[in-house]
């Protein structure tokens, strides 16, 4: 399997969540089980070897590649979750959002300092959760040793934003 396969797995969806968006819809990708494995494959390459102490999901598709990751790797796994979704005492941070703002939480107690975490979600976009949620690691005292997606759309440049932080990998770019 080759990423162009993997590319091809993913279905577009034309005006969704809004007219003039072309949304990739990995579900049709991750159903197949050769591509899913295939794009975990990708991920546990890339980390492997490297000294990981969490793999850091993002709500809710980042947790779909971040504890299979976390698994392979044999580190932990550390969701960052949406206001009010955590049980314990939580870290919040709050972010822009195309109209208006959302907020992110994890735990007080996930992260310490020196921990090497990567932050994953599906897809990198705008970076505005991504960022939030390196805002949160950041005030855990944890290290940010990459960011990790599945696919990221290139021409909206938040690539730059998170290199600041730390190595950015994508596996398909649009």
């Amino acid at each position: 399997m080759t990423i162009e396969n993997i590319k091809n797995a993913i279905r577009n969806i034309p005006d969704y969540p809004k007219k003039g968006i072309q949304f990739k819809d990995i579900t049709t990708a991750i159903k197949q089980p050769e591509t899913f494995k295939e794009i975990i494959d990708l991920f546990v390459k890339h980390y492997q070897g490297k000294q990981i102490d969490y793999v850091v999901g993002i709500e809710s598709r980042g947790f779909i590649f971040a504890s299979v990751l976390a698994y392979h790797l044999n580190c932990g796994f550390v969701p960052i979750r949406k206001s009010g979704k955590l049980p314990a005492d939580v870290i919040a941070q709050e972010y822009q959002l195309e109209y208006g703002t959302d907020k992110i939480e994890i735990h007080t107690d996930a992260l310490n300092k020196g921990d090497r975490v990567v932050i994953i979600d599906d897809l990198l976009a705008t970076g505005g959760t991504t960022l939030a949620a390196a805002e949160l690691v950041n005030k855990t005292g944890a290290t940010i040793s990459g960011f990790a997606f599945m696919i990221e759309l290139k021409d909206i440049n938040a690539r730059k934003k998170l290199e600041k932080y730390a190595p950015v990998l994508s596996l398909i770019e649009y």
